[in-house]
């Protein structure tokens, strides 16, 4: 059997930690907190979402994601999505880090205005930089997706 869990405790924790201040800045629109969750180098890729097809550089990625959370959100976007995290996997190796983390996500489909609620998972490669985890790759693939109200199939 492998674990799914391996490598320094405190490492692990740190890197759930990161997991967790990035869906917190998710849920509330937090640019900043977002931001920090990034390499300066980072990569991050959404490919089956129209836009966001993936980015180099924590400055395109950030500037990506602000643009994206003025159009995926709730009541019209008044309200920031709902955005939860749950990690699956993470194998600490010294400074560096892979990991896959499972999303949960409620918001208002952009085009047709229905509420969607989204089970994605992310491939995470992430680094210990100046003492502290982030991201350097981020890519994300769409497990299930339906629509508030209608049965699940």
């Amino acid at each position: 059997m492998v674990m799914a869990f391996t490598g320094p405790v405190a490492d692990r924790l740190a890197l759930r930690e990161l997991l967790d201040s990035y869906s917190n800045a998710v849920m509330e629109k937090d640019a900043p907190s977002w931001s920090a969750c990034w390499a300066e180098d980072a990569f991050w890729a959404l490919p089956e979402v129209p836009d966001l097809e993936g980015f180099s550089g924590r400055e395109a990625i950030v500037a990506a994601w602000v643009q994206s959370m003025d159009v995926y959100g709730l009541d019209n976007c008044t309200r920031p999505m709902i955005y939860v995290t749950t990690p699956g996997s993470i194998a600490v190796d010294g400074d560096v880090a892979r990991g896959t983390s499972y999303t949960s996500e409620i918001y208002q489909d952009p085009h047709t205005g229905k509420e969607l609620r989204v089970r994605g998972r992310y491939e995470d490669e992430m680094a210990r930089i100046d003492g502290r985890w982030v991201f350097t790759r981020r890519t994300y693939r769409v497990l299930h997706t339906a629509h508030a109200g209608e049965p699940v199939t």
